[in-house]
């Protein structure tokens, strides 16, 4: 007996010193720099209380997968061997501060939406405005940012405004909301699709399309680097930015909410977009 409760009396102290020991384990705060790299990933640590629940699902643990379509600058576009621009920006700061590596999947515009549905990826985030028919696959966080939809034409062109595209061939990026706007306003038959914003401006420029509509910003990065086109001082229309996320995953939603609040409250978000769009 008096043997048996020496036994006891050492498993209970052994079990003790080990709880001590894992109590007192820290796991070391990751320093690397950030690169977004297509493919690679973003390491960094939490920084706010951002709550991170246990709820939440990650495509790959320890992870935050963002999938875009680096075309469309000062948004995500490819700088050497990585992707940059307001949205990587922005996803990398989400990412520290849900403790969590940011991977960036670079891919078809038109995909995006379908890679977040299957889960293949995490969150959507390419300029993407919140639409009804996307609403009806995922959810979207808060939006922010805002954007304008307008209007690209040769300098010698007869489209002055909105109305001059009635009879004319527009082109679009595929799948984008300038896609959809301009295909329920004009209809099918005037609208020419293109996997790339590039590709529509090179259409316009060999005569293929008379007029290209397209976010605001990407509008006038085309148009500084090709010769002969203008933008319209009429914008097409007005669009809020927004996240894309899994329906199944409300727990990263609110958790990306959280952080976009912090991060709009202490001057993050507006410094990123004044970064790669100065005041005029």
């Amino acid at each position: 007996m008096k043997t048996l409760k020496k036994i006891i009396a050492l498993v209970c102290a052994a079990a003790m010193v080990c709880a001590l020991a894992a109590c007192g384990e820290k796991t070391q705060p990751a320093t690397d720099t950030p690169n977004n790299s297509t493919g690679t990933s973003v390491t960094d640590t939490a920084t706010s209380d951002t709550a991170v629940s246990g709820d939440i699902k990650y495509t790959v643990d320890g992870k935050l997968t963002m999938g875009t379509n680096a075309e469309f600058p000062p948004y995500e576009y490819h700088e050497g061997g990585d992707i940059v621009g307001i949205d990587a920006e922005i996803a990398a700061l989400i990412a520290q501060k849900l403790g969590v590596e940011l991977e960036i999947k670079d891919m078809e515009f038109d995909s995006i939406i379908g890679a977040v549905q299957t889960g293949s990826i995490d969150i959507g985030m390419a300029g993407m405005s919140v639409t009804e028919d996307r609403l009806k696959t995922v959810d979207f966080t808060n939006n922010y940012t805002t954007a304008a939809q307008v209007i690209i034409v040769k300098d010698d062109s007869i489209v002055a405004s909105i109305d001059d595209l009635k009879d004319k061939k527009v082109g679009v990026q595929e799948s984008t909301t300038g896609d959809m706007s301009v295909t329920e306003d004009l209809g099918e038959d005037h609208v020419k699709r293109y996997n790339k914003g590039s590709d529509a401006v090179s259409a316009l420029k060999s005569g293929a399309v008379d007029a290209v509509v397209i976010d605001g910003e990407p509008a006038k990065s085309y148009v500084a680097a090709n010769e002969g086109l203008k933008i319209l001082e009429t914008n097409y229309a007005t669009e809020e930015y927004a996240i894309a996320v899994n329906k199944d995953n409300a727990a990263l939603t609110e958790a990306i909410n959280k952080a976009l609040t912090e991060l709009e409250a202490d001057g993050s978000i507006e410094k990123i977009i004044n970064k790669y769009i100065p005041a005029e």
